[in-house]
């Protein structure tokens, strides 16, 4: 049973950066899918980032160019979201996600969100 958690969320100022890393539990020898989704206040959750276990990368228009999925070189179990030129409407809970992938043991029914981590831009 996989489980995530996410890290990295706080406050920064409209033009800042920050960097949210999440670590999903069980086993190391899955390369998951793995996405970043946020969820501001009365809205829907909404995708922003996917690296999938090929390593193939997918942006939501709206964070392209300012936004970049990474996956640890050593660690592949953590993929970090670091993030540029953050506005205010950037505000929400950002969740991260699994969603399957490839591997031995099961790796391909993996599925589990974290339990999000706070991001505020002012």
């Amino acid at each position: 049973h996989v489980q995530l958690v996410e890290s990295g969320g706080g406050s920064v100022q409209a033009g800042g950066s920050l960097k949210l890393s999440c670590a999903a539990s069980g086993n190391t020898l899955c390369t998951y899918d793995m996405s970043w989704y946020r969820q501001a206040p009365g809205k829907e959750r909404e995708f922003l980032s996917e690296i999938d276990s090929a390593d193939r990368i997918f942006y939501a228009d709206s964070v392209k160019g300012r936004f970049t999925i990474i996956r640890d070189d050593t660690k592949k179990w953590v993929v970090n979201l670091q993030m540029h030129q953050l506005k205010p409407n950037d505000t929400a809970t950002y969740y991260c996600r699994i969603n399957g992938g490839s591997g031995a043991g099961g790796c391909g029914l993996a599925k589990a969100w974290g339990q999000g981590t706070q991001v505020t831009v002012s």
